[in-house]
């Protein structure tokens, strides 16, 4: 499972960056980029691709990583309750 969940988030990030629609500009930064364009400039729409496609990612990565976070903490918790469980049915001489 754990090795299906990181082949899916390396998929998902390599498609993430490499879909031309996944270098789209807003109106505004559309609207910049095309004005530096026009005096020679291009180096202001790819910085500015990086920063939407760097801010697009983070929400998700944030949640991705609390999901694991929650997922191995409830694990643990699991492993703990079935271990006390098995120690109280020894200790009642239970099998």
């Amino acid at each position: 499972m754990k090795k299906f969940l990181v082949i899916c988030g390396c998929m998902i990030t390599l498609l993430t960056f490499t879909l031309p629609s996944a270098m789209a500009q807003c109106a505004m930064c559309r609207g910049s980029v095309e004005s530096s364009m026009g005096n020679g400039r291009n180096n202001v729409g790819v910085g500015l691709n990086t920063g939407i496609v760097y801010l697009f990612i983070m929400p998700y990565l944030l949640v991705a990583v609390i999901g694991y976070m929650w997922y191995r903490n409830s694990k643990k918790t699991q492993q703990e309750r079935q271990f006390i469980s098995t120690r109280v049915q020894q200790a009642f001489g239970r099998s």
